[in-house]
């Protein structure tokens, strides 16, 4: 079974929100769009992400994960959760968070530490989030899911 890998290189930190580069195999795809990068890299012990982190205002440590396809209760009933059953990209194991996803949002409002992937052509706002998560979706991470493939994602 083969490895898709994702990877989303920031580049813009800014005080609110963070936006970088999204790539998959290795191939730049869009935007990404996230809460503020703090400085937390996924080796950090648990209890200096904990203290430093802002609730809903704090992007994801640093690291590589797995991402699997799940269900999703808070986003089953969205236009873009039902067209796949409810199961939306989540980013397992981030110390300090829960629930993280990878989910159409425009700005870092939206995020909840989740990321959006877009088009970055207004500051602070990516846009065609829910056009950019069809294309992921549909040629890239539901083939990989359906193949039994292990999708990763690394964030730097």
């Amino acid at each position: 079974m083969g490895e898709l890998n994702l990877l989303v290189e920031r580049k813009w930190k800014k005080d609110t929100y963070t936006v970088g580069r999204f790539y998959v195999a290795g191939a730049f795809f869009g935007n990404s769009m996230e809460d503020k990068d703090r400085g937390f890299d996924k080796s950090m012990p648990l209890k200096a992400i904990q203290l430093g982190k802002v609730y809903g205002k704090t992007a994801i440590p640093t690291g590589t994960y797995i991402v699997k396809l799940t269900f999703s209760p808070k986003f089953m009933n969205r236009a873009w959760g039902e067209k796949y059953g409810g199961l939306v990209p989540e980013i397992m194991d981030v110390p300090a968070f829960s629930g993280v996803r990878i989910h159409p949002l425009n700005c870092a409002e939206d995020s909840l530490g989740c990321i959006g992937v877009g088009k970055n052509d207004k500051k602070g706002w990516i846009s065609k989030a829910t056009k950019y998560y069809y294309d992921l979706m549909d040629n890239y991470l539901m083939p990989a899911h359906k193949r039994g493939e292990t999708i990763t994602i690394n964030i730097k």
